[in-house]
């Protein structure tokens, strides 16, 4: 039988490692041609030889989404390398966790820029492709997207403007043929909490999911899968995913 995604094209923002670069395993898997984008340009290379061996066709992007200009670019050179863009899936982000007092701004400007505007720029990039091939758009938010805790306030607020940016769209787009899925994971094992810069922040979020069962890159991927490999006819517009350990 053929495969679900045989002759579909994706773009997979953050695909150097973690959920960005599972996802590529997982929509590749399904018979999809893949452009992975991400600022680390060596490890996707190294990610884009392992697919292409696999028999995927590839197209590698060194990508940073806060630049618009080069989301422009990226978007343009995908359709010219694959044929269009019938999945995108909006996956860079960064968490730089820590308190409002004495906050450095960079680090608000840096997730401001990175999860929101250009998850924002890509999609309005892509959108009069995913338009033309009454594609999915798939906004990776997070449980921050819906529950508050203190030492998140800017992190929070990028994911509740996520959620709210992609409800838009939805009301927009749905009846055009465009579907617009959420995926909101909890706590998952990847290379985020290791960016954060306030080092009591870090160690006291550290030690609170110390003796969790984090949820694993590959257990997204595989509701990424899920929700793009759902009939025409059918949205699945919003996935809360979180550890069974986690309150």
């Amino acid at each position: 039988m053929p495969s679900a995604l045989q002759g579909k094209v994706a773009l997979i923002t953050g695909a150097s490692s973690g959920i960005g670069e599972a996802t590529a395993r997982a929509l590749a898997a399904e018979g999809a041609a893949v452009a992975i984008a991400a600022r680390r340009v060596d490890r996707l290379r190294a990610l884009g030889e392992e697919l292409t061996a696999a028999g995927t066709k590839v197209h590698v992007l060194e990508l940073d989404v806060a630049d618009q200009q080069a989301v422009d670019e990226a978007v343009r050179s995908t359709v010219e390398a694959l044929g269009g863009i019938d999945i995108l899936v909006n996956n860079a982000g960064v968490m730089l966790l820590g308190p409002v007092e004495d906050a450095d701004t960079s680090d608000w400007h840096r997730m401001i820029e990175t999860n929101l505007l250009g998850l924002m720029y890509m999609t309005r990039a892509a959108l009069p492709h995913l338009l033309r091939s009454r594609g999915t758009v798939v906004q990776m938010s997070s449980i921050a997207g819906r529950v508050v805790v203190r030492n998140a306030a800017v992190y929070q607020a990028t994911k509740f403007g996520v959620n709210a940016f992609s409800e838009t769209l939805r009301q927009e787009v749905t009846e055009r043929g465009v579907r617009v899925v959420v995926i909101e994971p909890g706590t998952t094992d990847t290379e985020l909490r290791g960016h954060i810069t306030h080092a009591p922040t870090k160690a006291a979020y550290e030690e609170r999911i110390s003796k969790m069962r984090k949820l694993q890159s590959e257990d997204i991927a595989e509701a990424v899968r899920y929700a793009v490999t759902a009939p025409p006819h059918a949205t699945v517009n919003e996935i809360f995913i979180r550890p069974t350990d986690q309150v």
